[in-house]
């Protein structure tokens, strides 16, 4: 094909104008990192389901205690992430950088404080905890500037490694701290 000639470009099912191979190596890697995470939970499942009769390791996290109110806010919260990280990952496979973008800033990043009542909870936590829950805020409007500029060049790489930074914040944080 010559420089000249174009082919019209594609639309997805809705009508959105689908950028074009894009669309279909991010449905790969998500089909991928899907696999792979059910391959991992299952896994760690069944190693974790053969004998009974073994004692389990103690939970070694540090127990932080809110007032109760305060743990059913946060949890709340913390779910509210989880949804926001998995809209953000089906944005990423419908080829809509930008919108991944605008998500991770208004429920995850630094401009989301005031929606999770920050100021108030952070009294409660120990540094540690602050400090993981600042770094993930951080991450995730640094991401979501590299997502808009993916919108731009196309460049994916760092989008993903943006997004993993965010997940390793959550995982640190948790595999750390717990509440009741």
């Amino acid at each position: 094909m010559n420089e000249t000639t174009r082919l019209p470009p594609q639309r997805s099912r809705d009508g959105t104008r689908l950028h074009g191979g894009y669309t279909r190596i991010l449905m790969i890697i998500l089909a991928a990192v899907l696999v792979s995470g059910t391959a991992t939970l299952a896994v760690a499942q069944h190693h974790h389901s053969h004998d009974m009769s073994a004692p389990s390791a103690p939970d070694a996290r540090e127990f932080v205690k809110f007032p109760p109110v305060l743990v059913e806010e946060t949890l709340a919260n913390m779910r509210d992430h989880l949804q926001t990280l998995q809209e953000i990952q089906l944005q990423l496979g419908m080829g809509h950088p930008d919108m991944a973008a605008k998500l991770a800033e208004t429920r995850l990043g630094m401009s989301s404080l005031g929606l999770h009542g920050a100021a108030e909870v952070s009294k409660y936590m120990p540094q540690g905890m602050q400090d993981a829950g600042t770094a993930m805020h951080r991450a995730a409007s640094r991401f979501a500037i590299t997502a808009q500029d993916a919108s731009v060049t196309g460049d994916l790489k760092p989008v993903f490694a943006g997004l993993a930074e965010i997940t390793a914040q959550c995982v640190g944080c948790h595999a750390g701290y717990r509440l009741k």
